[in-house]
């Protein structure tokens, strides 16, 4: 059967740096797979997109290229984007028997309009019938939870893989908004940086993110955790072999995560006090995968000097905003760009 034949139906897309989720209407989260596309340079022929994908980064020969098309929350590399999106939306549309969806598409606040015409024709040209652009801490905030359509204050902030996104949401709308290039993938280098600065290993990303998500905080954890590591001797270039602590490995993060800090107090002193009234007793929501750095939130905290909190489903939060989105259509109207 022919996928024009399926019946309608609208999708919720998380188009991020270092993942991309989607959410159907009425079915929650039907995909969830890294960023990642390795097609050949010469047909275009998609090789693999996902996990798969992702495992070929800096393997692959001459004549296939494997890259993360997204850079910062939007698209550095049109061509490998179009060819990732039209081969994910064609997975998902023919499994859940789709055919020229509405959709709507969470992207970083600070995208210039030349980026939204380029991310709006990559999902265009893979099938989508309309394309509505939300801010993604628009999305995180609905996804979140926060009652964003009351005439009061609330402050979210999305830590995604490219950008960290902080907003102060009051009537529907964004009040006050901050981004900022430091997020998850400046966490990994932060750790590969380290890593051959002070344990002379050169170890790569996969390695750094795998530290990351399992001994990466904010402040000390109540009992020291140490790590394996697995790279190359940055005098001999032979293999070798250490050990990196959950210690060092919050030395390696203080300074990105003292500057994402540092974003959030910068949006908070331009946010209007009757707003700032509301947000001290509230405190601030931390979404998107930093917000699964251990004591992130004390450290927040501490420095903001308000309560804060870690959204239930953190990595979902922006596209489960989509989903809500796409469940009221009034409020879609009002936040779309």
């Amino acid at each position: 059967m022919s996928i024009l034949n399926f019946a309608s139906k609208d999708l919720g897309i998380d188009l991020g740096t270092a993942n991309i989720l989607i959410t159907l209407k009425d079915k929650g989260i039907v995909y969830r797979e890294p960023s990642v596309v390795a097609y050949n340079k010469e047909t275009k022929e998609v090789i693999a997109i996902g996990e798969k994908a992702k495992s070929m980064l800096g393997k692959t020969p001459k004549n296939i290229v494997a890259i993360r098309p997204l850079k910062d929350g939007v698209i550095a590399d049109f061509t490998a984007t179009k060819l990732m999106l039209k081969e994910v939306l064609e997975r998902v549309c023919g499994k859940y028997r789709v055919t020229k969806p509405k959709v709507v598409v969470g992207v970083p606040s600070g995208i210039t309009d030349v980026e939204a015409r380029a991310v709006e024709e990559a999902i265009i040209s893979s099938g989508a019938s309309e394309v509505y652009l939300v801010d993604e801490p628009m999305a995180a905030a609905i996804g979140s939870g926060l009652k964003v359509g009351e005439p009061a204050g609330n402050i979210i902030v999305d830590i995604g893989g490219g950008t960290t996104e902080v907003a102060v949401v009051s009537l529907g709308g964004i009040v006050v908004s901050n981004s900022i290039k430091i997020a998850g993938d400046e966490l990994t280098e932060d750790i590969m940086q380290y890593a051959k600065r002070r344990l002379n290993i050169i170890i790569g990303e996969n390695t750094a993110e795998k530290v990351k998500k399992e001994i990466g905080c904010a402040k000390p954890l109540l009992t020291e955790e140490y790590r394996e590591i697995r790279g190359r001797d940055a005098n001999t270039g032979l293999p070798i072999v250490r050990d990196i602590s959950s210690i060092e490995v919050e030395y390696a993060l203080k300074i990105s995560l003292y500057k994402i800090a540092e974003a959030v107090k910068v949006a908070l002193e331009q946010t209007p006090p009757e707003l700032i009234s509301d947000i001290a007793v509230k405190g601030l929501m931390v979404a998107g995968g930093g917000a699964l750095i251990k004591n992130i939130d004390a450290l927040l905290s501490e420095k903001l000097e308000i309560p804060v909190y870690i959204s239930e489903e953190p990595l979902d939060c922006v596209v489960n905003g989509t989903r809500k989105m796409l469940e009221d259509m009034d409020t879609l109207a009002k936040v779309s760009k």
